[in-house]
């Protein structure tokens, strides 16, 4: 043990997780280890450039409070999301997709009832969304939790507001005996997700764009079903073939309907997946 190279040291530091109690821990201990030594001896990493390593792990990790997760922006835009996602939501035929779930939801949104003003003042052209929930057998599904969030025109969450004393384009509904639910609110614009701390300067040195296509996030949970996290994709956007953060799903897609008044509409049905009906 006083005599490691680098063509030693990896059984080494992996003999040290001989012990670990917890079966699960110790499988992803082992493997991160030998992945993170193969891509160092794979990439030929130097001293220098690990401690660069270190210093935007570090400055991702200062970035984070309690209105912004930059580990969680980092995770989406090197596909890591998506990819734990895709593998943990293999759902059925039929049943609505999962995608990622973002860095700006916020527990404890208020409570809107049908029909109520989701935006609440958020800048932006009106919508009226008007969904179902139902379950793989077409029935509805009743007193179904519905989480909503949304960026405002502008492309921003109320959380990047300093100083916005109250809750914007987010809120909680309740879907009715029928399943349905429906609210008033803003249409979903594309943007641009945060540009000002190392996710964006990741972006800005391997020449990448930092736009997501417009969406509206929800959360969906019913007594009895898997919870599902997805959006809906605003169909047209410029972005939709090369998301960021590698989000969008064909099914997501879907239009925004123009009035004659000006406003719009979006229609979508929901699908959720039975618990371990997988």
């Amino acid at each position: 043990m006083r005599n490691l190279n680098q063509d030693t040291i990896t059984q080494a530091v992996i003999a040290r997780f001989a012990d670990t109690p917890d079966p699960r821990l110790k499988e992803i201990m082992t493997s991160l280890v030998q992945h993170l030594h193969a891509f160092a001896r794979e990439v030929k990493l130097t001293e220098n450039e690990w401690f660069k390593g270190i210093q935007f792990l570090t400055a991702t990790g200062q970035k984070c409070d309690d209105k912004r997760q930059e580990f969680i922006l980092l995770s989406d835009t090197l596909g890591l999301s998506m990819l734990t996602v895709a593998m943990n939501n293999d759902k059925p035929y039929g049943c609505t997709e999962a995608t990622v779930f973002g860095p700006f939801h916020v527990e404890g949104a208020p409570q809107y009832g049908h029909g109520d003003d989701v935006a609440n003042g958020a800048r932006g052209e009106p919508c009226v969304v008007r969904a179902n929930v139902r379950g793989m057998d077409g029935k509805p599904v009743a007193g179904a939790v519905i989480d909503v969030w949304q960026s405002d025109a502008d492309g921003n969450y109320d959380v990047q507001y300093a100083g916005l004393d109250h809750p914007q384009a987010r809120g909680i509904l309740h879907s009715d005996a029928e399943g349905k639910f429906h609210f008033r609110t803003i249409v979903a614009e594309a943007y641009q997700i945060p540009t000002d701390g190392p996710v964006g300067d990741m972006l800005n040195a391997t020449r990448r764009h930092a736009w997501r296509p417009a969406h509206l996030h929800f959360m969906i949970k019913a007594d009895g079903y898997e919870t599902l996290v997805t959006h809906v994709f605003r169909n047209g956007d410029q972005w939709l073939d090369s998301d960021a953060v590698f989000g969008v799903r064909q099914s997501l897609v879907a239009d925004w309907v123009k009035q004659a008044d000006g406003s719009y509409t979006l229609d979508f049905d929901f699908v959720l997946n039975p618990v371990g009906g997988a």
